[in-house]
């Protein structure tokens, strides 16, 4: 594993040391092939081995074309026919809003105590199959180190709104005041200085310059009741599945993602032993008292590029910025399990009544399958849970 290791860890960016999480997870890896030894021994790895295992890799990690290809590859499912219903989702325009039309009809499934990881785990990486097998691309799905992006989001890697970037900021909007977030202290992600249509990068406002683009390269479905943003398109249909073709609206936002740096989780990762304690800390429940950032990760890494699609909570992937966010939850899930893997890997959080999530009761997750019906054929829950061999084999993959 010695050799593994040091050639996974071979190509960070040097312009980002190893944070706390970096080298408990560097710290992990024997504890992983242990794990996986065992595994293999028992006949139960499916044929996933480390050496063969896929690696995600942080943004900033990948190479200028690396992340080009991955943009292209973006680009290109917004170009390929949809695979949805079209009586049902009029305004899924593209294969990429196939994936926005799921979210926004399962939100309230997805993010169940018993799905909001496994499900997630399933659904980015149908994803990153689509990105693969329909558009080529070479690569996997990256994820973002928050930590990384913390003190100064607008010029980094991510968000710069250079063209191997996922775009830059919207511009001022005076109208958009934040997110609110009732029972914090603060009670509003207050506004980072964006909030209107993104004008620099890949996924920058196009219609002015390109009207032939406008349901190939823009945002369709919603917005929904669930909207952050303020002076929105309507949609046509009340239930946002209509077609609303409209620029990407964001605010690139310190405010937010400094809700999500290395400390944070690494306590999280570090100072929960049960899987309640750490759903609960992930959503910032109970809310943390004397933090100005009390928003729990999970929170924070959704509005880091908040307001349209990415600020309404069923569209949310009608931003590219999701799939990293929800990568970098399945990373840090992933890490927290290989700390006890006997004890964490099916751990699924069940009875507090302080969750601020949808709860289901009394069901035995043996039972309980995950569903994408247009995206991917059903699987069982517990699949999800493994992702060195789970899912038949299929989910194979580390995060470096």
């Amino acid at each position: 594993m010695g050799n593994l290791l040091s050639s996974l860890w071979l190509y960070r960016n040097p312009v980002y040391p190893l944070d706390v999480v970096d080298k408990l997870e560097e710290a992990t890896m024997p504890k992983i092939d242990a794990y996986m030894a065992k595994k293999i021994t028992a006949g139960k790895n499916n044929k996933c081995t480390l050496e063969t295992a896929a690696v995600r890799r942080e943004w900033s990690d990948l190479s200028e074309t690396q992340r080009q290809e991955y943009v292209a590859a973006i680009k290109c499912l917004m170009k390929l026919p949809p695979k949805s219903d079209k009586n049902r989702f009029p305004g899924a325009l593209n294969r990429y809003d196939d994936f926005v039309a799921f979210h926004m009809t399962h939100a309230m499934q997805l993010h169940d105590n018993m799905h909001l990881f496994g499900a997630h785990k399933y659904y980015v990486y149908l994803f990153e199959q689509a990105l693969r097998n329909e558009c080529g691309y070479t690569g996997y799905q990256p994820y973002m180190n928050y930590d990384r992006y913390s003190k100064d989001p607008w010029n980094s890697p991510l968000l710069n709104g250079n063209a191997s970037s996922l775009g830059g900021n919207g511009k001022l909007d005076p109208a958009y005041k934040g997110v609110n977030q009732p029972g914090r202290t603060p009670n509003i992600i207050a506004s980072g200085g964006g909030g209107g249509c993104v004008t620099e990068g890949p996924f920058s406002e196009l219609v002015a310059y390109f009207p032939a683009l406008l349901t190939t390269l823009l945002f369709s479905l919603g917005p929904t009741s669930m909207a952050t943003g303020v002076n929105l398109p309507k949609n046509p249909r009340p239930d946002g599945t209509g077609s609303n073709p409209r620029c990407l609206r964001r605010d690139v936002n310190r405010n937010a993602v400094m809700g999500a740096t290395a400390d944070r989780a690494y306590n999280l990762l570090t100072k929960n032993d049960n899987m309640d304690s750490f759903y609960n800390e992930l959503l910032g429940t109970p809310p943390p008292k004397n933090d100005p950032y009390p928003w729990g990760i999970h929170t924070a890494g959704h509005y880091v590029a908040a307001v349209d699609p990415g600020g309404d909570a069923m569209t949310s992937p009608g931003d590219p910025l999701f799939y990293f966010h929800h990568t970098s939850l399945d990373r840090l899930w992933w890490i927290w399990q290989m700390q006890d893997p006997e004890n964490r890997l099916y751990a699924i959080p069940f009875v507090n009544m302080n969750m601020t999530m949808p709860m289901k009761r009394a069901v035995d997750p043996h039972n309980v399958t995950v569903d994408m019906e247009w995206l991917g054929p059903p699987i069982k829950l517990l699949e999800t849970h493994d992702q060195l061999g789970g899912n038949g084999g299929a989910f194979c993959y580390v995060y470096v």
